[in-house]
């Protein structure tokens, strides 16, 4: 049949570091024409740990190598394509667990595993009246988590923010994770389905709304299933729908899935997409706690930050304020990927250095390789150089990152070693964050497609030097003059990587040529002209 498989190839700088671009150039050649195959590439699958990955209709493959490309073609062809199970890992962590304290358990995305271990019976005790609304608010605000989706917000007190009026209220999970080099929410989604569950019905309780709704990213179609499937099984229990755990309360789960697209991280832009709209950020304010999901107030909240409500109600305030720093309280999980020996998700306390991070964690930089530069927090945050990194007193907290002119964003750690061509990762990067514009915005949609053409040209061997320090002066007029913030995540790393490797942007441009090529990553931007489109 015509089109019968779709061949994905992860196209952003988690993968491209990896050499997704030959992935993909050789997938060109040996589907060339056939009508069976049609080949395009996406962007962050949410698999950086397994880079390169490329996605066959809603199927992923690990660390894809031309090798594997004759053997996924040639099966396809002769129609005995199988879909291999998606493989789970965690490395070895000297940190205990806490949300991944299950995860490589066999089952562990079952109710029957959940409840063996006691799941749903503090949710069913709360729900029955052991502690009252307010009270499940006052004990998540004194334990002091932050939203774990990227802006570090105070969840209670973004709960307590929830207008008080006689319109419904709406809790609203965050599942479109699509910041290249975070995959942490897929792992929790995919896992351990039913704790996310029972964060929900508490939060909802303590928030009294009765009708939830979790947007997950279009691309995740085994984690919508297993999320389904759990969401399923809960109603079938009676956990979920009319009076759950025998009380008077209700309270009801839709996952609703989006269409592929970054904007829709952004809260308000969710919301538009959930209402059935295009995917647009709004004005704010009003906040949605105000004025949110069909103007009604709606809380929105990350996977990873309503599946660590449940641990605090469990075990308490003081207990998660032991872990981590005064302002940064409790574990994270931590995504890491690049050029590091280990990638994969570690939880770990905040506050834990980057630098212990990299190199005890992670395993350090492969094939005796230094260090070059590191993106801490997904790839929306300013760079940091070896230096910076090696130097430096940097934690992994929100207020050492922001102390360091960076952010902990996601959490999403990538790692670049000396053979990475500066220039090209921010060609690869601003490729991203055009492609992903909304458009609505004339700074974003226009600046976005200027520092991909400009960082383009250079790495081509086209640019001129007094381009260099125009993508910092566009990226400058982009900064806090949109809807929503994704002119800063596009300008806050140009400023950075032409700031802190000026040097090499200027060298592409005399030089007229990449002085890298010899190196690990010749090239990891795909053609410039292939973005977006199917081949």
């Amino acid at each position: 049949k015509d089109n019968q498989y779709i061949l994905q190839v992860c196209s952003t700088l988690p993968c491209a570091l990896k050499g997704s671009e030959k992935v993909y150039d050789y997938l060109k050649e040996v589907v060339k024409g056939d009508p069976l195959f049609t080949l395009k590439k996406v962007e962050c699958l949410a698999n950086c740990d397994q880079a390169p990955c490329v996605q066959v209709n809603e199927d992923y493959m690990d660390k894809v190598t031309p090798d594997l490309c004759d053997w996924m073609v040639s099966s396809m062809k002769t129609g005995q394509w199988e879909a291999p199970p998606q493989k789970y890992h965690l490395p070895e962590n000297k940190y205990p667990p806490v949300l991944l304290e299950h995860a490589l358990e066999e089952g562990s995305e079952t109710i029957d595993h959940y409840l063996k271990r006691d799941g749903y019976k503090l949710a069913g005790e709360i729900i029955n009246g052991s502690m009252k609304p307010e009270e499940v608010v006052e004990k998540v605000f004194e334990s002091g988590l932050r939203g774990r989706g990227g802006a570090g917000f105070p969840t209670g007190r973004k709960w307590k923010f929830l207008a008080k009026n006689d319109k419904p209220r709406y809790l609203v999970i965050n599942a479109d994770e699509s910041e290249p080099a975070t995959f942490k929410d897929k792992l929790i989604i995919e896992k351990d389905p039913h704790l996310l569950i029972e964060g929900m019905i508490m939060s909802a309780y303590a928030l009294q709304s009765f009708a939830s709704y979790i947007y997950i990213r279009g691309e995740f179609g085994l984690g919508a299933r297993i999320l389904q499937k759990a969401v399923d099984d809960a109603y079938a229990k009676g956990y979920l729908g009319k009076n759950i755990f025998g009380s008077s309360f209700n309270f009801d789960i839709t996952v609703h899935r989006g269409a592929g697209a970054y904007i829709c991280g952004e809260e308000t832009g969710l919301l538009s997409s959930l209402e059935g709209s295009r995917g647009n950020p709004k004005i704010k304010p009003p906040f949605p706690a105000v004025e949110g999901f069909f103007r009604c107030p709606t809380i929105v909240n990350n996977v990873e930050t309503i599946a660590t409500v449940v641990p605090i109600l469990k075990k308490g305030a003081k207990w998660f304020q032991s872990m981590g720093t005064e302002k940064s309280p409790g574990p994270k999980i931590f995504s890491i990927c690049g050029h590091v020996e280990r990638p994969g998700n570690y939880e770990i306390p905040l506050g834990v250095s980057l630098k212990e991070a990299i190199y005890d964690l992670a395993g350090g930089i492969p094939n005796g390789k230094k260090l070059k530069a590191v993106v801490p927090g997904g790839i929306s945050s300013p760079i940091l150089t070896a230096d910076e990194v090696n130097e430096g007193n940097i934690d992994l907290d929100f207020e050492s990152l922001s102390g360091a002119g960076t952010m902990l964003g996601s959490g999403g750690i990538i790692v670049m070693d000396e053979d990475t061509c500066m220039v090209d990762a921010l060609w690869n990067t601003q490729r991203f964050f055009h492609h992903e514009s909304c458009g609505q915005c004339t700074p974003c949609r226009e600046g976005t497609g200027w520092i991909e053409k400009i960082s383009a040209r250079l790495e081509r061997g086209k640019g001129k030097v007094e381009e260099v320090p125009m993508l910092d002066e566009v990226a400058w007029n982009m900064v806090g003059r949109t809807i929503c913030v994704l002119a800063d995540a596009a300008a806050m790393p140009t400023r950075s990587y032409v700031q802190k490797f000026k040097e090499e942007f200027e060298a592409h441009a005399n030089g007229k040529a990449c002085p890298l090529k010899h190196g690990h990553v010749p090239n990891i931007s795909l053609p410039a002209e292939a973005a977006g489109f199917e081949v």
